[in-house]
């Protein structure tokens, strides 16, 4: 049975002081057994401050982004080995943020999912449609390309590990959250595109996941869908209360 993940992405917000101080109290709210795998996403500079004070716990580091070189004359840019060095074991990978504001395509997504898993790191990979694509009912044809297109030439083996995050972009930071059923429909459908990509023994392992506006009122009924195993949590997790909280769901 795939073990649940709840991953916090803290986008651009928190300074490495900041950062200590948020996962030392997150650390406080979660001892003891955790049933469900944590990670956190901070931004490049605070990677380091939070893989040390998360150092004794289960809570895994996870990236925001990656390029998809290992080294080289890219001014500015996170290399796969960088972030391996830095104690990272995933990285979010398609953000709609990236694609929206960056011009990332499905190509340039594509190329990071491999060299993140050529670097042993375990790529979050992200789809979604947008408002207006959702109001042409082209959701599915959205989500099925940015699956295909992202994850040409990864074989079975490598995809184990791999999570698939289903973020709906009108639903990111808007409060709006896809409804329960419309999550587990799209969900469901991932599923069934990775079965087809991929073996269907090897989509079972893969995590697919729900973000957009995950509060600590609705993960429980999110997570009360047979396709979605986790969630990808925006603002909430900026709060460690909140944060604890959504991971706490079922108590």
């Amino acid at each position: 049975m795939k073990q649940r993940i709840i991953i916090g992405n803290w986008k651009m917000n928190k300074t490495a002081t900041e950062t200590i101080r948020l996962v030392t109290e997150l650390k406080a709210l979660l001892s003891g057994k955790q049933e469900i795998e944590v990670a956190v996403a901070p931004p490049f500079v605070s990677l380091q401050p939070a893989e040390i004070a998360a150092q004794g716990t289960p809570i895994k580091i996870a990236a925001q982004d990656v390029f998809h070189e290992d080294s080289g004359a890219f001014t500015g840019e996170i290399s796969p080995p960088m972030l391996v060095d830095v104690g990272c074991t995933y990285v979010i990978v398609g953000h709609s943020e990236r694609r929206q504001h960056f011009g990332e395509t499905n190509l340039i997504v594509n190329k990071k999912v491999k060299a993140a898993i050529d670097n042993g790191l375990k790529p979050i990979l992200c789809v979604g449609e947008t408002e207006t694509e959702r109001e042409q009912k082209k959701t599915f044809d959205v989500v099925e390309s940015q699956l295909r297109e992202g994850l040409r030439g990864v074989n079975d083996a490598e995809a184990e590990d791999l999570v698939v995050a289903y973020e709906p972009v009108w639903a990111i930071g808007t409060g709006d959250t896809a409804s329960p059923g419309t999550a587990e429909e799209v969900n469901g459908f991932i599923f069934e595109k990775l079965s087809a990509i991929f073996r269907r023994d090897v989509a079972h392992k893969i995590r697919i996941v729900y973000g957009g506006s995950v509060t600590p009122e609705n993960i429980k009924d999110l997570m009360a869908q047979p396709h979605i195993d986790g969630a990808l949590v925006g603002g909430a997790s900026l709060d460690p209360k909140s944060f604890s909280q959504i991971i706490h769901f079922k108590e």
